[in-house]
Order: structure tokens, then sequence, then C-alpha cells
């Protein structure tokens, strides 16, 4: 919980090819941890809720004061999908018929409401009662209540957030940005006006008079980056260190790489995930992950928690241009193994494909 206050935000996402976006960059960070437990931490114990913080995101349960304005401004049907907002102008009764049933059964899910049934052509092939519910949740009218095998459980707002927390005071628009503008300068370390911007989704020009504002209070300071075409900020007080002795694989979703050009700009490191690409196109394959060792991507793989033979596929293990073969491989079967003792798998399994491939496979 202190990792994830510190980083403020956790992507989620549905794909578990090896595992949860939302669990991996904590193992990154953490070593293994239980997600059984982090889950009743998360739901049970009310520590975090769900929101379109970075995408759909975990998030520290204290922050919901700083995203009211985000869901005032979905209440207008504005800062949403343009597809959502059509379906709810165009059907608003049923929109309120969907919130009055879940403020009667709920926790629900969209298929256990009485209208849930499938239309085509819908918008992302949803339901309309799942449509409904995800304009709700936009809103700040329902919440996430569960998760059960991954599908969202739907209940009101003021019956899944701690009362204390609803009692906080809402923060004006501009006030809530600049805290989330800090947030993000003190999770990312260096950043530009861009990176600052993505970390939280907000817009360029919303972002931009309040860094202003932090570089004048001291909060941020102006430090330019060795090639860099943009001026960056360190946020006061972010520590130094004499050198990186960082060892992870990172999940896609992963702050540190979640933002490509960031990525590239930090570390040379050009990044596109391949499950979104035609398989012909896909360079490094299907699910990839990068590999950090010291201050540098120096690999990246592609892996798959093949559960019901109890192994940890690597299908393929690219080496980064001027990355040593022989210490690369070595820490990274190390952190394969972590992984695999992790998610309760036997055995790593490597394919020899990819130029650090046989070097890998030397360590199984």
């Amino acid at each position: 919980m202190r990792m994830i206050s510190h980083l403020g935000v956790v992507q989620m996402d549905a794909v578990n090819v090896l595992a949860r976006a939302h669990y991996v960059p904590l193992f990154s960070r953490l070593g293994a941890f239980s997600i059984d437990g982090l889950d009743r931490e998360a739901y049970e114990g009310r520590a975090l809720f769900e929101y379109w913080g970075h995408q759909a995101s975990w998030l520290p349960v204290a922050m919901h004061p700083l995203f009211r304005w985000r869901m005032e401004r979905a209440s207008r049907l504005e800062g949403i999908y343009g597809g959502l907002a059509r379906f709810v102008r165009g059907k608003r009764r049923y929109v309120d018929a969907v919130l009055a049933e879940v403020a009667a059964r709920g926790p629900l899910r969209a298929g256990e409401l009485s209208s849930s049934r499938p239309r085509s052509g819908s918008w992302w092939s949803w339901s309309d009662a799942k449509t409904a519910l995800e304009w709700l949740f936009w809103a700040g009218r329902v919440t996430t209540a569960r998760r059960r095998s991954f599908e969202r459980v739907y209940d009101l707002t003021e019956r899944v957030i701690p009362k204390e927390i609803l009692a906080m005071p809402t923060p004006s628009a501009p006030d809530a940005r600049r805290a989330l503008v800090r947030l993000s300068s003190r999770a990312l370390g260096i950043a530009t006006e861009d990176d600052l911007a993505d970390y939280f989704r907000l817009r360029l020009g919303e972002v931009r008079p309040h860094v202003r504002e932090l570089v004048e209070e001291g909060a941020l300071e102006v430090v330019t980056i060795e090639g860099a075409s943009k001026p960056a900020y360190l946020a006061r007080g972010a520590v130094v260190p004499r050198r990186a002795e960082a060892c992870a694989i990172l999940s896609p979703f992963d702050p540190l790489v979640w933002h490509r050009p960031r990525a590239e700009r930090l570390f040379g490191f050009h990044y596109r995930i391949g499950i979104y690409t035609p398989a012909h196109l896909r360079e490094h394959g299907y699910y990839v992950l990068p590999f950090l060792l010291g201050d540098a991507l120096a690999a990246r793989v592609d892996l798959k928690a093949t559960r019901d033979e109890g192994v940890l596929d690597v299908f393929a293990a690219h080496l980064e241009a001027g990355a040593k073969e022989k210490p690369v491989a070595a820490a990274l079967a190390g952190e394969l193994r972590a992984v695999a003792s992790w998610l309760e798998l036997d055995r790593v399994r490597v394919a020899r494909k990819g130029s650090l491939a046989p070097a890998l496979a030397r360590h199984f």
C-alpha cells in the first residue's frame, strides 16, 4: 500500500497472459507478494478504489476527492468517449432506470441487470446495460464493489467508498489538477510537461500553468537532460542515488514505460506492445516485457504463464544495443525464476528465438 501510495496510480488491464497488469508493477518493485491478500485489502479493506486515473486504474482511496472534477465533467458528457456520450444522450431514461436497479438490488454485474441483453453493433459490443453502467462509473454514481473473474461488480458509490472519504471536501478542478501534477512529479522523478500530463491523463493546457506555479514556489526544479529538446522538472526532495541497482521485468503498463515517448527519450528504448499489432508485424513477440538492469532497459522478453503445464514460457528474448550478453542473461534468468515462483509455476522454458535466447537458455 505504501508503494501504491508512492506511485499514486496502478493501471488495470484485462490481459492475463502473464499476470494482471496491476500486479506486475508491484512485483517489479517489491518482489513476491500475495495477490489474494492485496485484493482483499483493496476491496474488503477499501484501501483502493477504481477509476479513470491513467486509463482504468487502482487509486488510493484518499485520492477520491482529486477525481471528483473528472466525475462531474463526465456527468456533463464531457471528457468521455464520443460513442458513450451519444448513447447517454439518446437513452437517458434507460440509464436512470439502470441506476435505480443498482440502488435497489446492487451490487450487480452488468449481466445481472434485468434489462441486460446483447445488441449487435453496439459501442465496443457492450450490452446497453454495460454501456449505461460504464457511464455511471465514469460519472462517479457507481463504482466497483469487487471483481469476479476480473468482471466488475457495480454498486452505488456511497455504499462502497468509506464515509470519511466521501465527507472530505471537494477541491476545485484547478486545485485537484495541481495536486495531481505534484503527485506525478514525485512518482516520475524527472519529467517533462508531457510526462506530467500523461501520468493522470490530464490535458497539456491544464498542466502548464500548474507547472509554472510549482516552479515559482520551489516545488519543482527546472533541469536539463543532455540531448533532450524540452525542459524537464525535478520534484523537490527527490533523491538522486549514486548508482542504480535495479533488476526487474516490467509490465507493458508499468509507469516507467507506459508513456512510450518518455521511455525512448530516457532509455533510447522504442517500445510497442505486440498484443495490439497484427501477428505478421510483430517484431519482438506478442506480450513483450522490458527488462530493467541498472539504469538501462537491457533486454525485452516475450512471456506467457502456461498455467496448465506449470511453465513460464519465454517465447523470445532480445538483447538491446550496447548491453552485455552474459551479465544480462544471468540477471534476467534470476528474475524469470522469481516470476515463476511468485506465480507458482514449476519451471521456465526458453525458446531459441531472439539474440539473447541462446545465452538465456543456458541458464535453464
